[in-house]
């Protein structure tokens, strides 16, 4: 069948794009030392999933439980839902996932939503892991205040059914971003932030093993990653062309 003869609508997907783009994403963590954890948000199949694996990811992330769930039943192992998870019915959930052998983290911004994850995993006897989400400029979710970062850092303390794992932040206005420049000022403003709330959580005696950074426009050109971070969380790079890199 030639190209133009395939019935609308369809997924039409280049291999040697595709695979360049794995490549270059993980030569770029290695080149900063730091561990990629891609997002699947944008093609949400284990088969790219476990691609990006095979290329040297430490795990992927996710939006929801929903999309957990999926990646483990196709044998997808260390999973970071990378939103703010609530209710008991998702909270379930996650414990089975957690007991059925799933490294599974995900987020969390407040202290009434560690009194709702602490209610829940303690009737399971079980251990939530977690990221405290900090806000960089996006405007759309995370710890905003320093004094409510420590003030939520200082309550995690007395959860005993809740692991502080790191900080994670989402630097999403990069999209808007009006050329190279201000992407990369908008990168580097961000990683500064996300590492000034790991060090108050050091200073606190409860350090960040994660800190977990990123989006698509901010890691595709190359820019410099900051001594501290430890992750970063590309997304929609994976099928884009190169020329379509910001200039």
């Amino acid at each position: 069948m030639r190209f133009h003869e395939i019935p609308t609508p369809t997924l039409i997907i280049d291999k040697k794009i595709v695979m360049q783009n794995l490549q270059k994403m993980q030569e770029y963590a290695e080149k900063y030392k730091v561990n990629l954890r891609p997002h699947t948000k944008t093609h949400k199949m284990p088969y790219f999933a476990k691609l990006q694996e095979n290329f040297g990811s430490k795990g992927i992330t996710v939006a929801k439980v929903g999309e957990a769930e999926v990646m483990a039943k196709n044998g997808i192992k260390d999973i970071f839902i990378a939103n703010e998870i609530v209710g008991d019915e998702k909270f379930e959930r996650i414990i089975k996932l957690t007991k059925d052998g799933i490294n599974l983290s995900f987020g969390i911004d407040s202290i009434e939503q560690a009194n709702l994850i602490q209610s829940a995993f303690e009737k399971f006897s079980a251990k939530a892991n977690v990221l405290i989400e900090i806000e960089v400029g996006e405007n759309r979710s995370g710890v905003i205040k320093k004094e409510d970062f420590t003030a939520l850092i200082n309550h995690l303390k007395i959860c005993k059914n809740i692991n502080f794992k790191g900080v994670f932040s989402h630097d999403g206005h990069s999209y808007k971003a009006t050329d190279k420049k201000e992407c990369e000022q908008i990168h580097l403003k961000s990683q500064k932030r996300t590492l000034e709330f790991s060090s108050i959580a050091s200073e606190l005696n409860l350090p960040a093993e994660i800190v977990s950074i990123g989006s698509t426009p901010s890691l595709i050109n190359d820019f410099e990653i900051l001594n501290g971070v430890t992750e970063i969380r590309p997304g929609t790079y994976i099928f884009m062309d190169s020329s379509q890199a910001m200039a």
